[in-house]
């Protein structure tokens, strides 16, 4: 059936229902990996908003139960290009389409994506709406008056705390729309792991005796989540801490710097990234429509330890007085490389002790 996506600004882009069929409306967005489209449908952080992925062709390898990164779709919807109804991979269980049926997420297939992302890069972050009925009028007014949502974080973050046994240092996570990954490479090196709720306080954090507390990442607007970083505020000195992604606004923002909202932001799997103490540079999965403001940095605790190659946004931060600091990306990858996974060993290893931490980047300590 034919449909199609217009934006708030009156584009308008004509493709093919595939998913399930109906009608659906969100903030649009790109991605430009190559792999990985089952990750990005279960990532949390795309709560709400309809992604439109680059790469040309979808659903080739079918669907792996083992590649969801949370418990469920959470995608508004999903535009493509070319959507491929047959797969073929060891571990696939079913195609693309029925697994958007089940979840119950519209898609919009033979889309011209190369022009829309092209519309997306000029014009910024659009809101938009999939339907198959109506008038181009009507729709672009209800584009344009679509409210989109403020609460995304207590919308995924899991109800109750979680745990996962392990030998080695007790790592607390917060839960603020995580992907599994991030605890799956937590657990592979040994830790011992409490899942906490977003909400939770200062005082139920440290009440579980962590050696360290990782802030996820999540969806949304940081500035939406006063609580959260007011709880982030009160852990600094008290506890070591590593933030990613939402969780590397919310350490920001409780040290006094700003967030601001991207144009486009960055949705991918090809980032470049420098940091700023040797040089070096990592290929980096990154999935976030915010980012901190460099220049609100003066004044804070907090340094800047790595920068985006592209345009310069601040992708690394640390905390000159506590053993706190974070990072843009997502170094779980999940799709993407995993260029930055070894954060994860450094930060068991500065919380159990046998490294110590100094601005961003950690050196053995063989006391």
């Amino acid at each position: 059936m034919e449909a199609r996506l217009v934006l708030e600004d009156g584009s308008i882009y004509t493709g093919q229902l595939w998913g399930e069929p109906g009608e659906t409306a969100g903030e649009v967005v790109f991605n430009t990996s190559m792999t990985g489209y089952q990750e990005l449908l279960t990532d949390p952080s795309y709560f709400g908003q309809i992604v439109v992925a680059t790469y040309p062709l979808i659903g080739n390898y079918g669907i792996s139960a083992q590649r969801d990164e949370s418990y469920r779709v959470h995608v508004r919807g999903f535009v493509v290009r070319e959507a491929v109804p047959e797969f073929s991979h060891w571990s696939a269980t079913a195609g693309i389409d029925r697994y958007l049926q089940e979840a119950g997420v519209v898609g919009l297939c033979g889309v011209d994506t190369r022009a829309l992302t092209k519309r997306l890069r000029k014009a910024g972050t659009l809101r938009g709406i999939i339907a198959s009925g109506g008038t181009e009028d009507a729709l672009r007014e209800r584009a344009r008056s679509l409210t989109l949502p403020h609460d995304q974080v207590a919308q995924v973050s899991l109800p109750t705390p979680q745990t996962v046994a392990g030998g080695g240092p007790h790592v607390v996570i917060i839960d603020y729309g995580m992907k599994r990954a991030i605890a799956r490479r937590f657990h592979e090196l040994g830790a011992r792991l409490t899942i906490l709720p977003a909400s939770s306080t200062a005082k139920e954090i440290l009440d579980c005796r962590p050696d360290g507390v990782v802030l996820s990442n999540g969806p949304g607007d940081p500035a939406d989540l006063p609580q959260e970083t007011a709880t982030v505020r009160e852990l600094l000195g008290q506890v070591p801490i590593f933030g990613i992604c939402l969780g590397h606004q919310l350490l920001a923002r409780a040290c006094g710097a700003r967030t601001y909202k991207l144009k486009f932001g960055h949705r991918g799997s090809n980032h470049p990234v420098r940091v700023l103490q040797n040089g070096a540079v990592v290929i980096t999965a990154q999935n976030h429509g915010y980012a901190v403001a460099a220049e609100s940095l003066k004044g804070t605790d907090l340094e800047m330890t790595q920068i985006d190659v592209n345009d310069q946004t601040v992708e690394g931060l640390a905390h000159t007085r506590f053993p706190a600091y974070s990072v843009q990306y997502h170094p779980e990858g999940s799709p993407g490389p995993r260029d930055a996974e070894p954060l994860f060993a450094q930060f068991l290893q500065e919380i159990s002790g046998q490294c110590a931490y100094q601005g961003g980047i950690f050196t053995p300590n063989y006391r």
